[in-house]
């Protein structure tokens, strides 16, 4: 067995990128401190089509060396908007329609795996801070709470970890 070079991958340009159809999945980082994470967040989006990310409060922006060196390139294909306040993103996903859900421990959590996605519909997901996760009044707001079952000692994931984890799901779900 031979490992592929990356011109064998038949990955999308940019341009290409861009105008391809879209999981219809929006983002939001909630207050996110890492830019390592934030980065990561990026080039993840990539790989799983999402249509954008809304970066909140104290989430970085591009450009940033920082973010580019695990974005590798993805700030610059995934659309991206900031927020000064992650409540005003989210108000204004539900008001175009999207279903937000914040990924997060909490009472009348739904488990990742019985989610049921449609087609039809569009979705945020909100993904919080590193130590305090999602604020509680952006869980108030969300209209339902995702939480990634988990079977060891420890009571989260990584946000990038996280991340990757959700979007897979919502990638198999709606487009596979």
């Amino acid at each position: 067995m031979r490992k592929l070079k990356n011109e064998e991958l038949d990955r999308l340009s940019k341009d290409e990128f861009k105008k391809s159809d879209k999981t219809p999945v929006i983002v939001v980082l909630d207050n996110v401190r890492s830019l390592n994470n934030i980065g990561s967040v990026f080039r993840t989006s990539d790989a799983f089509l999402v249509e954008a990310i809304y970066l909140c409060g104290i989430t970085a922006t591009p450009p940033h060396r920082e973010i580019q060196k695990t974005a590798l390139g993805a700030t610059e294909s995934v659309t991206w908007k900031y927020f000064d306040s992650t409540l005003l993103a989210v108000e204004e996903l539900q008001q175009t329609g999207y279903k937000v859900y914040s990924i997060e421990q909490a009472e009348k959590s739904m488990s990742l795996e019985s989610i049921e996605l449609s087609l039809s519909k569009k979705y945020a997901l909100v993904f919080g801070n590193e130590v305090k996760g999602v604020e509680q009044a952006i869980v108030d707001a969300s209209d339902a709470c995702i939480e990634i079952p988990q079977f060891g000692t420890k009571h989260s994931f990584n946000i990038s970890v996280s991340t990757g984890i959700v979007l897979w799901e919502f990638y198999k779900k709606l487009r596979m």
